[in-house]
């Protein structure tokens, strides 16, 4: 297989993936702002935040001014994170690179999900999808993410299980461990430093986590529902069972890599990532043994974070023929 295919095979589901989770935080952002009882600012920020689009927002919207009103303002952040084109992760932006990749690896990619992912480009750019965002938000966003599972679901059923698929959920994988990561670490270090901190608005915060990343049922069948900061981020952290979670996501990830460079074929690159992930992978684990206290939360997901970040660009320069992550 040839790294070019490899590379759009990865950034096909990375690009995939990450449309789901920005519309998914969009819409739990959305029920949080009628739930609790939080200043706008407080449910909105998070999510640019944890997009990595914070620095563009503050520059192109609020011209540099962090007092500025657009920050709580929710229509602007998800005009901003749903239609902008110059905003790199937008729904718009990844939905287009999704299929950008999808179209450079038709000899691979089953014609059942190359239609899904086209079908969801073309939807965002019709007229009548513009109407349906602003009449029916929840709807919108709900579209979203059934067309982005779709794809995916259509891929692992239609596609052969062999070295581009592999690719293909490889990138999937480690997107979802960044954003859990991410979303996890924004919002758990916001309410840790809440100055007026209440047991009804902590709860409202972590249940749309909990949506933000499909996990509520599951973690209630968990917590037997009892919420708390500590609880959720373990759920979230080390729940090997939860196909969302961070151990369960980076062990997966190096299950898959390892069927695409075995651990004992020394004379293939692709190594050092290996490495890396199973390093990972060993370092999370560990961390299900340990109490995880609030305070270490935010270094814990920060070096998870970094290392996801290192293993991209590691795979992108042995075996993508990239020099690092787009």
């Amino acid at each position: 297989m040839i790294s070019r295919v490899a590379d759009h095979c990865f950034w096909f589901g990375r690009y995939v993936e990450r449309t789901e989770s920005t519309a998914r935080a969009l819409a739990a952002a959305g029920s949080l702002a009628l739930d609790a009882e939080l200043p706008s600012a407080q449910v909105w920020r998070p999510v640019l935040v944890v997009s990595g689009e914070e620095p563009a927002f503050r520059e192109r919207i609020c011209g540099g001014d962090d007092a500025h009103e657009a920050w709580g303002d929710g229509e602007v952040v998800q005009r901003f994170l749903v239609w902008d084109e110059a905003t790199g992760t937008s729904v718009l932006r990844s939905a287009s690179g999704a299929r950008s990749n999808a179209r450079s690896i038709r000899e691979v990619l089953s014609l059942e999900a190359w239609e899904a992912v086209n079908e969801l480009y073309l939807y965002l750019r019709d007229d009548a999808t513009l109407a349906r965002y602003t009449q029916h938000r929840e709807t919108f966003y709900q579209s979203i993410r059934r067309s982005t599972q779709l794809a995916l679901g259509l891929a692992r059923s239609t596609m052969l299980h062999d070295e581009p698929l592999d690719f293909l959920w490889l990138g999937v994988l480690l997107e979802r461990v960044s954003q859990t990561a991410r979303i996890l670490d924004v919002h758990h270090h916001a309410v840790a430093n809440h100055p007026d901190r209440h047991e009804v608005t902590e709860t409202a915060v972590w249940l749309s986590v909990l949506r933000a990343l499909s996990g509520g049922e599951a973690y209630m069948k968990r917590a037997a529902g009892r919420v708390s900061a500590e609880s959720v981020a373990r759920f979230l952290i080390a729940e090997p069972a939860f196909p969302r979670s961070i151990a369960y996501c980076v062990r997966s990830a190096y299950d898959r890599l390892c069927g695409i460079r075995p651990p004992d074929a020394h004379d293939l690159p692709g190594g050092r990532a290996l490495e890396r992930l199973r390093v990972l992978d060993k370092w999370v684990t560990a961390r299900r043994a340990e109490p995880i206290a609030p305070r270490a939360v935010h270094d814990l997901l920060t070096h998870v974070v970094d290392e996801v970040h290192e293993i991209c660009v590691t795979l992108g320069s042995e075996l993508l023929g990239a020099e690092a992550p787009r």
